[in-house]
């Protein structure tokens, strides 16, 4: 009955409380309407009603997909769930408002049906309302068995009737009503008979901003011996320790030991960052990747493990020429050529050198603590020469090789690209795109079926495509070899209407008999398709298009036209010749380039490629023995599907900025030797310099160096390929080093799932390859970030934020004012003001680091995406507002001369509320702990949002203010000994995900040891089950159910609107050893519940009447004295009959927390 697991149970635990204090009481006063057991006043009926039809649309909703609440049977959840609704379903809730919650009633009837439920409750009959009739204003007739009859008797002989519920909670609102009347019309009085003083203007103060002002130079430790301001500000609350922690070394694994090759028993821990890309600023993708490993970073190093987390940046090929580029023709209206390859090299530097350390500032910002001495960038010499010698080393052993194949290819870059910078737009029909150097929008979507001629014969064939201007470079047409259709045709031969060539028809198996015609027009060099067709086949591959887009080897009037101008031209061809059939709508996908926003082109272009496949069985073999685990397990499909099926990878680019290619094509000066091809391998060189690449030559056509030329490749090599060996070229490699040999391979490799292949697999491939060892033992895959709206972050939507933004603040015209600065169109900047108006119309709130880095770590769960509400991460900037004011009013507490004890241990004087705590408190560090080992983000961040907020702030803290203010000096030494251990561990416990709050309270905080205590809490020890293993679960169980009632009691004061009068609290318990668990509890109760007592009745004794009753489960009532007459006994007699039906459902004692129903 219970869920499985922690985090199940977690849930059962929540549910439990919704049912209880959410469901339970709209249900009852919904359904003691109509049963006639109170007469509620319309305006509070309808309110009931309300709320109970929202609940059911939250359950109806979470039931969509789901068989039971939680997991895959039933489990307590169920069981309080549904007897909160029994009542409804059985007298309020009629046929027609049934069919409304489909999924809500597919459960109930399926948990009814439950042997444990039909063995207690019998066959239960729902309501039987015709539809549409509405429960709720109809008379219903209670069952004979039902007690209320008698009770509704009782009522009628009984003069006069005594008062009811619902009219006492009537009477003290008119009551609290005429008060306020009465004191606001004595204030008026007052005010007329004085003299009437003009009202001071109030000065408006934004209290949630404040700066530190205190001169403190950088590096330097923060002064917290000043007063702490009166509310948190993340401005001043993050002001200054950042530069102290560099100063002091505490990132750098170095710290606190002789040398990093001293061996440490606690372990060691390497994580490089994956490069950000130097183009421009981070977004809250990147910001997620850093907020997850700079905490996974903090807890290793304050577990005492040897700690680097290496910074650096990538090049970016692609990305940073297109940004200069760019710049270049917005301010010189100049183009690269103009410039000359190297004066452009020069300007990509000058801009790397001014624009390219934002990132480094938003990573400090952010709280990174990385070792920034280690930081490197992939176009470092150090880098740079890792990257030439690995390319020289596969080349010489054939890894490497040149070949002509089809690449996707960027008309306006010039250049090809790589599949992850290729946008995959999904096209219903027809539709009409943008495309550069195009006026005119070209259109997509739509499928031209032509015939071909058969030749010497009038049959034809209908070919479909969705490129028309690609059937200029057709070589044959296919048909499958089954196709009854078309098995006249085999071996024949089609003429080309425009070309004059004479196409075979050929037989192949990938046809879709069913798809269009059945015959399909193969253009080798312009499709991946056709080009495997081709090569099986043996056909002509004829390019039709150069780089630049335009037709090439095709007849005029098509020669020399651009190749979207030549799609309109080819058809109107066509329809003259009368070989045009029809065109129609046709879904389809279209590559674009994400740099460009170009239509991607296949061409067949000779490229250098990487021979993939016995290194990609290497890295599948890896995972398969464990010896590199991936994590979540579910992408380990993802995984071997790509390595078993992998391709050769294309890595040259052509482009001037980055790594040029060290290859060399060789002409010999012999004419006994023949100039070779550039796809003829044995033609290309590679060497360190132009001098050992002549020698090589000379070598291999046995000729004195004087008679080779050499060309260098112009092109450069993919930034995936730099990326691929950065966590061995950051150590120096392939030259030794003491970091190299201590820090490689590494622990871990955190990262997006989105580049698994592109990046990960490649890094564990090229580290086999080239070093023997695995790059790292373990992958962290996680989500990707998207927008409120499960929309992928994009600029031309607007939804694309800046950390920083969230951190400090901006308003909307502020995110406006940035679009102007991007690259963006004018139509894109506009469609994007749009999406920032809808989504931030206020802009965004200061939120600060702590609670951004807090907020996207407790999003992380384990699944594919996270669809991020910018606006709910302020939510977590007032639960460190809720940090600064507990640990504010503990340090009053605690006292000036508080002196903690060296080590937190029992006094065993402790009171069950500090014993409660203390437990509390070694739960946490126990969730902590094994949630760090399983990356359970989002179960670390709820511990620890949990035990600061619900245990500690509103429990233990408010226990503890008549603890403080009493006389009991003994109590209070030890309060104060357990309130230091709570605040010192449950800081600590936060530190890794908040990591400035966290620093600013400790600094506030006394020292255990001042002379051996760490300077910094983030070089303190993480608290640990060894250390805090005070874990009493009978304990938790008590105070859990001591909690329950103080929410019966609450719920009963708010419903008769005494939240400002205390009153005496009454609690009824049905035995002796419930009745002494509270009695040991009154004090907390009276306290939390805000009671003027709280007095234990024993068994079989009545309350006083007047009474207003709560249940809080099957054993214990609670009863709160009103000042007017007795509660309706109607009420009391049904409410037991449910506590009833409940201590035969849930056959668990009173005292397990699983089994709290409270409050009805």
């Amino acid at each position: 009955m219970r869920g499985q697991g922690p985090n199940a149970s977690a849930l059962v635990q929540q549910w439990i409380h919704y049912a209880d204090l959410e469901i339970a009481p709209m249900a009852c006063t919904a359904a003691f309407s109509v049963l006639g057991i109170s007469k509620q006043n319309k305006q509070l009926l309808d309110r009931a009603v309300a709320e109970l039809q929202k609940l059911l649309e939250v359950l109806d909703g979470h039931l969509k997909l789901r068989t039971y609440l939680v997991g895959e049977a039933v489990t307590l959840a169920d069981v309080t769930v549904a007897c909160s609704l029994l009542l409804p379903y059985k007298y309020v809730l009629d046929q027609g408002l049934r069919s409304t919650y489909t999924n809500v009633t597919r459960w109930f009837l399926t948990c009814i049906n439950q042997p444990e439920f039909k063995a207690v409750l019998g066959p239960v009959k729902l309501c039987g309302q015709s539809p549409g009739g509405g429960a709720l204003n109809v008379e219903l007739k209670v069952p004979a068995a039902c007690p209320t009859e008698e009770l509704s008797e009782q009522r009628q002989q009984t003069e006069p009737p005594p008062k009811s519920a619902s009219q006492l909670k009537k009477e003290a609102k008119k009551k609290e009503k005429l008060e306020k009347f009465q004191q606001k019309k004595e204030k008026s009085q007052q005010q007329r008979q004085g003299e009437k003083k003009p009202k001071a203007e109030k000065e408006k103060k934004d209290l949630g901003v404040i700066t530190y002002d205190i001169p403190t130079r950088p590096g330097e430790k923060k002064d917290v011996t000043s007063p702490m301001p009166d509310s948190y500000s993340p401005q001043y609350v993050e002001a200054a320790w950042y530069q102290w922690w560099e100063s002091q070394g505490f990132f750098k694994p170095e710290y606190g030991r002789r040398s990093i090759s001293e061996p440490n028993p606690r372990g060691l821990f390497m994580m490089c960052i994956p490069p950000p890309n130097v183009t421009g600023s981070l977004h809250l993708g990147h910001a997620l990747t850093n907020a997850i490993q700079d905490s996974l970073t903090r807890w290793h190093r304050m577990r005492g493990e040897t700690t680097l987390w290496n910074p650096g940046c990538d090049h970016a090929g692609i990305a940073t020429q297109v940004v200069v580029e760019k710049k270049l023709w917005k301010e010189q209206g100049k183009t690269r050529h103009d410039l000359g390859r190297e004066a452009f090299i020069e300007a990509v530097w000058k801009w790397k050198n001014e624009k390219g350390d934002r990132i480094y500032h938003q990573l400090k910002k952010l709280g990174a603590s990385m070792d920034w001495d280690r930081a490197c960038f992939t176009m470092d010499p150090k880098l740079s020469y890792a990257v030439q010698e690995a390319f020289i080393r596969l080349h010489e052993e054939g890894v490497i090789y040149r070949s002509k194949r089809l690449v996707n290819w960027s008309c306006t870059l010039n250049s090809a690209i790589s599949d992850i910078e290729v946008d995959k737009k999904e096209l219903t029909g027809l539709t009409l795109l943008p495309v550069p150097g195009y006026k005119e929008k070209v259109e997509f979507g739509v499928l031209v079926s032509f015939a071909y001629k058969i030749e010497g014969s009038d049959d034809e064939v209908v070919v479909a495509t969705t490129r028309i201007e690609t059937m200029l470079g057709d070589t044959a047409v296919a048909v499958h070899p089954e196709d009854p259709r078309y098995r006249h045709l085999h071996g024949r031969r089609v003429l080309h209407p425009f070309t004059g060539r004479l196409l075979p028809v050929v037989c192949d198996d990938f046809v879709d008999m069913e798809f269009g015609t059945g015959a399909v027009k193969i253009t080798p060099a312009h499709d991946p398709n056709d080009y495997e067709v081709g090569l099986r086949h043996g056909l002509e591959f004829v390019n039709i298009m150069d780089e630049n887009g335009y037709l090439v080897n095709v007849p005029p009037p098509f020669l020399g036209m651009k190749r979207f101008d030549a799609r309109r031209a080819v058809l109107e061809a066509l329809k003259k010749k009368g070989h045009f059939r029809e065109v129609k709508d046709n879904p389809m996908v279209v590559p674009v380039c994400s740099r460009s926003k170009d239509v991607v082109e296949p061409l067949l272009k000779p490229q250098w490629y990487v021979r993939c496949d016995t290194m990609a069985r290497g890295a599948a073999e890896a995972v398969r023995r464990g010896d590199l685990r991936i994590v979540p397990d579910f992408h380990l499909k993802t995984w071997f599907n790509w390595m078993d099926n992998i391709r050769d990878w294309c890595i040259s680019r052509q482009l001037w900025w980055g790594h040029r290619i060290p290859a060399y094509f060789v002409t010999v000066n012999d004419p006994s030797i023949p100039p070779g091809e550039d796809t003829d391998g044995k033609y290309w060189v590679s060497g360190r310099s132009e001098q050992e690449a002549k020698e090589k030559a000379a070598k291999v056509f046995k000729v004195t160096p004087d008679k080779i030329s050499l060309r260098q490749d112009e092109d450069v090599l993919d930034t995936w390929f730099s990326s691929g060996l950065f966590p061995f070229s950051i150590f120096g490699w392939p030259n030794p080093s003491e970091d190299l040999q201590v820090f490689y391979p590494g622990t871990l490799l955190e990262t997006g799932h989105d580049i698994l292949f592109f990046w990960v697999a490649r890094m564990v491939m090229l580290g086999l390859k080239l070093t023997g060892k695995l790059p790292f033992r373990e992958v962290y895959l996680h989500a990707v970030v998207r927008d409120a709206h499960g929309r992928k972050m994009s600029k031309s939507l607007g939804n694309v934020i800046d950390p920083l933004d969230v951190i400090t603040g901006i308003t909307l015209e502020g995110l406006h004012a940035q679009l102007l600065d991007s690259n963006l169109d004018a139509v894109e900047i506009e469609r994007a003001k749009q999406g920032q108006k809808s989504d931030y119309p206020g802009g965004i709130p200061e939120c600060g680091t702590d609670a951004l880095r807090f907020a996207l770590c407790a999003y992380t769960a384990q699944g594919r995406d996270i669809n991020l509400d910018v606006n709910r991460i302020l939510g977590y900037r007032h639960f460190c507002n809720k940090l600064w004011n507990a640990t504010k009013f503990a340090i009053r507490g605690l006292g000036d001369g508080f002196q903690p004890q060296p080590i937190p241990e029992l006094a065993l004087k402790e009171s069950l509320v500090d014993r409660w705590i203390l437990s509390r408190l070694s739960h946490a560090v126990e969730l902590c702990d094994t949630g760090f080992q399983a990356y359970d983000f989002p179960g670390i961040t709820t511990a620890i949002y949990n035990f600061w907020l619900y245990e500690l702030c509103d429990i233990y803290l408010e226990c503890l203010k008549p603890v403080f203010a009493g006389s009991d000096e003994a109590a209070i030494k030890t309060a104060r000994n357990v309130l230091y251990t709570c605040l010192d561990a449950g800081l600590r416990l936060l530190s890794p995900f908040m990591p400035f709050v966290t620093e600013e309270l400790f600094q506030r905080l006394p020292r255990r040891s001042s002379a051996s205590d760490p300077l910094s809490i983030c070089v303190t020890s993480y608290p640990t089950t060894e250390q805090y293993h005070w874990r009493n679960e009978g304990l938790d169980r008590i105070v859990d159910f001591m909690l329950s009632i103080v929410r019966a009691v609450r719920s009963l004061r708010a419903d008769y609107n005494l939240t400002k009068t205390k009153t005496d609290c009454y609690l009824q318990c049905l035995d002796s050893d419930t009745a002494e668990t509270v009695a040991q509890c009154s004090e907390y109760i009276c306290t939390l519940s805000s009671s003027k007592q709280v007095l234990v009745l024993e068994p079989g004794q009545a309350p006083p009447p007047g009474c207003a009753v709560g249940i809080v489960s099957d054993r214990c009532t609670v009863h709160l004295l009103l000042k007017a007459g007795p509660v309706t006994e109607a009420v009391r007699a049904l409410c037991l009959s449910t506590v009833f039906v409940y201590s035969w459902i849930l056959p668990l004692r009173v005292t397990s927390r699983e089994t709290r129903v409270s409050s009805l």
